[in-house]
């Protein structure tokens, strides 16, 4: 028995030791960085005074502490920052769905800003901004060097007051300027219609409006159409669509889906990370769908196609989406201002990050470039084909009623609209064609 005890005490006692002297150099290590932080933050005091007492002008330590804070953060990502009091009661009333500017969602590189996508109606997209236009210069002055707070700051301004800003565009041999005239943007999340027998549901933005907006114009326009039986499908518009809020890019996936996981996420600890599945209930009735993405489509946009493609739910098609797949978390401070700050990464279904990578189309559909109202090849009018009923004297087809003659023309008409519809917007028309095609493989 005294023999039992004595090993169990000495496997005690031994096991004392070796964490006793593991235990140490950690320890050691951990004060010296410890103390090697607190050098830095006295580092950082001595620079502060410094610059308030001896700068040649006087500053305000208010700004100047801002300043180190948006700096500390705007050097992890583009996407981490500090909002001032003014910019994070901005950022609340944007995802309420109207706030006032160009129109437009950016992010920076190369010391630029890169526009993300062009917001429908608004002035930055009737001025022709195209995603992944570099601006170079705001009314002449370079944002080289700027934050990305900071360049936005200078294209804020009073609501019809003009901005020229300096555009470099692939495909372009200079770089151009665009005036643009300031307004308020009031943002229709969804905006829906019929193309023929299929349903357009067009998602500009994820705000706090977008799956009741979606709900009720899918709704709208199935009663519109003559009921489910005449839809042979819908295609979901998300090309130039920035993103926005987590929560309405799964209630928008989970309209579609009837199980299984929309989208998970990852922090820095594994086994933190989230998890989202659908809901029973698809609001498209099963019925085909086509998802359209482009270089503009970003966040809540590509958890939406990618949850859509890995459960071949739907069909994407269009050019790769942007490929931010990070989740960004704003966090109220002190003093009414916050910080958003990069928390964690997106994955699809199937484990797929989407940072830097973006969702692949399963069909890759360019989309001509915007053709310049005077050039002379688009204002040529097309000649119209002579066929047998131009001739004189040619007979008329008796062997068709009046009836059939109407529904002829009334076909004609349909592919008359379809060839404007493939001139106006190529990726449309073709996302519309596959529908078509769909159906008619569909059993009846």
């Amino acid at each position: 028995m005294n023999k039992i005890v004595m090993a169990i005490a000495g496997g005690v006692l031994a096991g004392t030791l070796v964490t006793t002297q593991v235990a140490g150099p950690l320890l050691a290590q951990e004060n010296s960085q410890k103390a090697n932080i607190y050098q830095q933050l006295d580092l950082f005091g001595d620079i502060f005074e410094r610059i308030r007492g001896q700068y040649v002008e006087e500053v305000d330590a208010a700004d100047l502490i801002e300043a180190a804070i948006d700096g500390m953060l705007s050097s992890l990502d583009p996407h981490s920052s500090y909002l001032s009091p003014e910019d994070a009661a901005d950022m609340r009333v944007q995802t309420r769905g109207e706030f006032g500017g160009l129109g437009i969602e950016v992010t920076q590189e190369e010391g630029f800003v890169k526009v993300v996508s062009p917001i429908d109606d608004t002035p930055a997209d009737e001025a022709g901004i195209e995603a992944g236009d570099f601006i170079t210069h705001v009314d002449g002055d370079s944002v080289l060097g700027l934050s990305l707070d900071e360049a936005v700051g200078m294209m804020r301004g009073v609501v019809g007051s003009e901005i020229v800003i300096t555009v470099v565009r692939e495909g372009e041999d200079e770089p151009f300027d665009v005036t643009i005239i300031r307004d308020t943007i009031k943002l229709t999340a969804v905006r829906t219609r019929v193309e023929g027998e299929s349903v357009v549901l067009r998602v500009t933005t994820f705000n706090d409006q977008t799956y009741s907006n979606l709900e009720a114009g899918i709704e709208k326009q199935i009663e519109a159409a003559g009921g489910i039986d005449l839809v042979n499908g819908f295609i979901l518009d998300l090309r130039n669509n920035p993103g926005g809020l987590l929560t309405q890019a799964i209630r928008v996936s989970d309209a579609f889906l009837d199980k299984g996981e929309i989208v998970s996420t990852r922090g820095r600890d594994p086994e933190n990370g989230d998890r989202h599945n659908a809901t029973v209930g698809d609001l498209a009735q099963q019925k085909p769908l086509v998802v359209l993405i482009n270089g503009g489509s970003a966040s809540a946009s590509e958890i939406v196609a990618g949850a859509l493609q890995d459960h071949r739910r739907a069909i994407v098609v269009g050019t790769k989406s942007f490929g931010k797949g990070s989740v960004q978390t704003v966090m109220p401070m002190r003093g009414s201002g916050a910080m958003k700050l990069t928390t964690a990464r997106y994955y699809t279904p199937s484990g797929r990050s989407i940072q830097a990578l973006g969702i692949s189309p399963d069909i890759i559909v360019e989309q001509p470039r915007r053709v310049a109202e005077d050039d002379e090849e688009a204002t040529d009018t097309p000649r119209r084909s002579r066929s047998e009923a131009d001739l004189r004297g040619s007979l008329n087809n008796d062997s068709l009623t009046e009836d059939e003659i109407l529904q002829i023309e009334a076909d004609r008409e349909k592919a008359e609209a379809a060839a404007k519809l493939r001139k106006d917007d190529y990726q449309m028309a073709y996302a519309i064609d596959i529908l078509k095609g769909l159906s008619a493989l569909a059993p009846k």
